[in-house]
């Protein structure tokens, strides 16, 4: 029973984490390891993070920042190769501890910008976007957890609120579907899984529905300082297991 619970509260997470939230999304990754075995929740969560991709694109299509998406997806890609290939190679607890490490640089980084000159042409490095979007790709493979690198690199290129969804929304739509041959390479998707998915999928739209309702309410600075608390919490989260 509290398997069930767990894994609704999980929908509706993700949906609200797709069109309101971003870095709720976090949250959605050890709630759903509680809810079936680690191996198994990555291939339980994908296909309820493509339903909340595809209903946060079809509201943000328009906000989309494509120059950041080409500048991200060509590397997201070869690091979806790499996590693929490192499945089983990669300990959980190293994969959290750098991602949480990653995430913090990044949003060090965006605090001293904010605050003084310095740093302030970094993000726009070429290196600083392949090294973004690898790290993502490599994370969302092993974990589904390059939500709160992608939330970093966001905010470090300072985009308006309803940009920053688009564009995430985007991103995730694209490297999620990729993904999804490999993990029915690997099992991870079932049709067992499927089944509960589709059970999900109002739980999933009433969260996207909810975050609507909750961005147009919220001012530009405040999203932006509670994306960053958000993310902030996310890594040390990770750190700490």
């Amino acid at each position: 029973m509290l398997s069930h619970v767990l894994i609704g509260l999980c929908a509706l997470l993700t949906g609200l984490a797709k069109t309101g939230l971003p870095g709720l999304g976090v949250l959605v990754v050890p709630l759903m390891a509680m809810a079936v075995p680690p191996r198994e929740s990555t291939g339980m969560l994908l296909p309820m993070l493509i339903v909340g991709d595809i209903f946060a694109v079809i509201y943000y299509h328009r906000h989309a920042v494509w120059s950041h998406l080409w500048r991200l997806l060509p590397w997201a890609f070869v690091g979806i190769v790499i996590g693929w290939l490192a499945l089983g190679r990669v300990n959980d607890t190293q994969l959290r501890i750098f991602v949480g490490v990653v995430v913090l640089a990044l949003l060090a980084l965006t605090w001293v910008r904010d605050r003084t000159a310095a740093l302030e042409h970094l993000p726009h490095a070429l290196w600083f976007g392949a090294v973004l979007g690898l790290l993502a790709g490599i994370t969302t493979m092993m974990a589904n957890a390059a939500g709160p690198i992608m939330v970093a690199y966001l905010l470090a290129m300072r985009l308006p609120k309803q940009e920053f969804i688009g564009t995430g929304a985007w991103f995730f739509l694209i490297v999620n579907s990729v993904k999804v041959p490999f993990s029915i390479h690997l099992h991870l998707i079932r049709m067992d899984s499927l089944g509960i998915n589709l059970l999900c999928v109002p739980l999933i739209l009433l969260g996207c529905w909810l975050g609507l309702k909750l961005l147009r309410r919220i001012p530009e600075k405040l999203f932006a300082r509670l994306v960053q608390i958000l993310a902030a919490i996310a890594a040390v989260k990770l750190l700490m297991g």
